[in-house]
């Protein structure tokens, strides 16, 4: 048996969702008649509190958007370090929007006052900030979590400079579940928001990016540029729908393995397991991260690789609460391994 920690991306649709899609009511999104997309939408809005949302093929397609509709070429975005379009866009922003990166803070987040620090002065030889990016959950940091009040506070601090907020929410789902608070709050003073529904929920594919309507119809035009207006989308929108009404809750489940996978490690030699805030372990190594993901493969168990000396460890709907001692047996096997080659 193979145990899949690279991702939360990688969960297969249950019997359950593969049912709402195949039963789905669908039409042609590109002249804006599927029905199913068209409610998705709706909820989507109505969840993150805002007035209109916008499904996508992809996380990396709504943040490009976002940053698109928000920004002239040559601006500067403020990010925090490791921030997702940063490492994992394949420099859309450069290409697309033709923005650079302005990186603050560390360890994923950043303050209201790094913002100060951060923006350009208006003069004809610098770039000009026009907007702020801040991930939540944090990716590469570990899947860790900021609150609604500190998240509100870096938004409404941009936006008291003059500058648009965006948050990267992917796992905003999990963000929301691990600090008690609702994914509106979460996302109140930020004039776009991006979430994915194949991140922690279990959905094969989608996102959404969600702002006010000018935003959103703007969005809209882009996808269409770019290649990314769909048919008969109602079949993958049925599977997000089902996912939002019947996958959010359980995301607890996950944060708890991530925990008990954690826990499991900590005794373990030529390694660091650091305590997650949500379903993401990143783990610090001694031994080569590639030698040590290529022994755990052998051995019945993926895992990814997020530095030279760091891999990283996913929880999801397809890892049962039971399989994770043998998760947390095979990879100090393999680090054991590893450790003993050098």
């Amino acid at each position: 048996m193979i145990f899949d920690l690279r991702s939360d991306t990688v969960t297969k649709p249950t019997l359950e969702m593969r049912r709402a899609m195949a039963e789905a009511e669908v039409g042609d999104d590109v002249y804006g008649e599927d029905p199913t997309t068209l409610a998705l939408q709706e909820r989507v809005a109505v969840l993150l509190g805002k007035e209109a949302a916008l499904f996508v093929s992809s996380g990396t397609m709504a943040n490009q958007l976002a940053i698109a509709t928000q920004t002239r070429r040559g601006d500067e975005v403020i990010v925090g370090e490791g921030a997702h379009p940063i490492w994992y866009e394949s420099g859309g922003a450069a290409a697309l929007s033709g923005v650079q990166f302005q990186v603050a803070g560390t360890g994923g987040f950043y303050e209201p006052e790094d913002i100060d620090a951060n923006v350009k002065p208006r003069a004809y030889y610098s770039p000009r900030t026009s907007l702020i990016a801040l991930e939540n959950t944090h990716n590469r940091a570990g899947g860790r979590v900021l609150s609604a009040l500190k998240a509100n506070a870096i938004a409404e601090r941009a936006r008291s400079l003059g500058l648009r907020a965006h948050l990267d929410g992917a796992r905003l789902w999990n963000a929301a579940v691990a600090l008690g608070e609702s994914e509106s709050e979460l996302a109140r003073s930020f004039d776009t928001v991006s979430v994915c529904f194949s991140k922690g929920l279990g959905a094969p594919i989608g996102s959404a990016l969600v702002g006010d309507r000018v935003v959103i119809e703007e969005a809209h035009r882009l996808r269409k540029m770019w290649g990314g207006g769909m048919r008969q989308t109602g079949v993958l929108a049925a599977a997000a729908l089902h996912a939002l009404e019947h996958h959010r809750k359980r995301l607890a489940e996950d944060h708890a393995a991530g925990k008990m996978l954690s826990s499991l490690l900590k005794s373990a030699k030529g390694l660091k397991a650091r305590d997650p805030e949500t379903n993401i372990v990143n783990i610090d190594v001694e031994a080569d991260a590639d030698k040590v993901v290529a022994l755990a493969k052998d051995r019945g168990l993926l895992v990814g690789v997020s530095g030279p000396r760091r891999i990283r460890a996913v929880l999801h709907l397809d890892i049962a609460k039971e399989s994770v001692p043998r998760c947390a047996e095979i990879l100090a096997e393999a680090v054991s391994a590893a450790s003993k080659a050098l």
